[in-house]
């Protein structure tokens, strides 16, 4: 590739001058034109709006859309699409739905839907004078966002409290306005983030008409919402009788299988290398979801990993209880998601995705994309306590492996009823395309 020089105005040229900028570094800009000209969507309209999702957009990045069937939740049966292009989670979510959907399948519940913003700022005043104020200062940060809120409220969400946080021992002079919120179905960081500048502003106006507080002006740092929401949380659950694990596995007893299922979340509990893995787990699960609805998975990642974290050290996100003959396997997350807004109604397949699921609430989401991760986790558990995790994953990583070496269908065909017995690594599929090519 050439040298890249410092290009200016990139964002004011049309996409195909875009494009051919891009095609440029490589030594066949022509085949690289067509290449990323090959993944632009033959309906102009869509690919127009694909485009507007985004900025200086040059092609489009195609990830697999899968469907989990069978997926018992509170009693309804659930299709699950889930977008993501790993090996076996599809898999595992399905397997797990319907092991589970023989023996109650899965429960869930909604503990709170609390989401969080902040104005963070610094006053140099005396602490008791502002705090003496913050009662009257509340008010006004109600009455101030009256029109904000109005749609809002009138569907039942909207402002639920705001609090003032001294933070001073932290850094000098330095203060939060601590806002919680009911966004209902959305997602809610505009909604919310509204109401923070607006907070910033009637807070600098207040305190600088105050006659008792105005020697030091407000220092506005930033407004801005928390993605860490650990009131915004679900649980989803299985259970059932021990004796009735019977069959996971046929090379493992039922009192086996959950001995040593418990000792893996146990693990995963206490030591923080496995939790990294076992969560991870959970969230090729949820963010499969998150994206097929057209949802903010790095913000549901980023606040399920520092929930994890609440206690000072990173642990498992599900908890186990075997009592008296029982086996119940809880997953525990916080997530903030919406049904309305943003790309949820306005990408086609995260439109098809809602409409598959029954249009639901956000609450009723939230239930689906935490069953999504206890699914996956609890398929991923079910092989490493019993055959291992490689068997299968490597039968499903088959493919790509296959696609590493431009295998023909023919070739595929061949590939797979040879490796239905046998063992799959990239070493061992190279050596069969290559003997089967002589």
């Amino acid at each position: 590739m050439l040298e890249k020089e410092i290009i200016k105005g990139f964002s004011k040229l049309d996409k195909e001058q875009k494009v051919k900028k891009v095609a440029a570094y490589f030594p066949n800009p022509k085949e690289v034109e067509k290449e990323l000209k090959s993944f632009w969507h033959a309906e102009i309209a869509k690919q127009k709006l694909f485009e507007e999702f985004s900025e200086n957009t040059i092609s489009n990045f195609f990830f697999p859309y899968g469907i989990a069937p069978n997926v018992i939740i509170n009693g309804k049966n659930y299709m699950i699409p889930m977008v993501i292009e790993e090996s076996s989670v599809v898999a595992a979510a399905s397997n797990s739905a319907k092991f589970w959907s023989t023996r109650g399948g899965f429960h869930t519940q909604i503990i709170n839907q609390t989401k969080i913003g902040q104005v963070h700022f610094t006053w140099a005043g005396d602490f008791e004078k502002l705090n003496a104020f913050f009662p009257v200062l509340k008010k006004h940060f109600f009455q101030g966002t009256d029109g904000i809120t109005k749609n809002m409220r009138e569907r039942g969400g909207g402002i639920l409290d705001i609090e003032l946080v001294d933070m001073r021992t932290e850094i000098d002079d330095y203060y939060q306005l601590k806002a919680s919120f009911n966004t209902v179905d959305s997602m809610g960081a505009n909604f919310i983030n509204s109401c923070l500048e607006e907070f910033a502003e009637i807070l600098k106006e207040k305190v600088s008409e105050n006659i008792e507080l105005n020697e030091y002006p407000i220092q506005v740092i930033m407004s801005i919402l928390s993605n860490y929401t650990p009131d915004c949380l679900v649980e989803a659950w299985v259970e059932c009788d021990i004796k009735d694990l019977e069959g996971v596995d046929p090379d493992i007893s039922a009192e086996d299988f959950a001995w040593k299922f418990e000792k893996a979340v146990q693990v995963a509990t206490v030591d923080t290398y496995r939790a990294t893995t076992h969560n991870k787990g959970i969230f090729n699960g949820i963010d499969a979801v998150v994206l097929a609805t057209g949802n903010d998975f790095r913000a549901v990642e980023a606040c399920g990993h520092t929930y994890a974290a609440r206690d000072g050290k990173y642990r498992s996100l599900t908890s186990i209880e075997i009592k008296e003959g029982r086996f119940k396997y809880v997953l525990r997350v916080p997530m903030a998601l919406g049904t309305v807004g943003g790309l949820t109604k306005l990408h086609p397949l995260a439109r098809f995705t809602m409409e598959l699921l029954g249009d639901p609430h956000a609450d009723d989401l939230m239930q689906i994309a935490a069953v999504a991760g206890l699914a996956n986790n609890f398929g991923a558990l079910r092989s490493l306590t019993t055959k291992g995790i490689q068997k299968g994953h490597m039968k499903m990583h088959l493919l790509n492996i296959l696609n590493n070496f431009g295998a023909t269908e023919t070739e595929k065909q061949t590939a797979v009823e040879y490796f239905k017995t046998r063992k799959v690594s990239f070493s061992v599929v190279e050596d069969f395309i290559n003997d089967i090519r002589q």
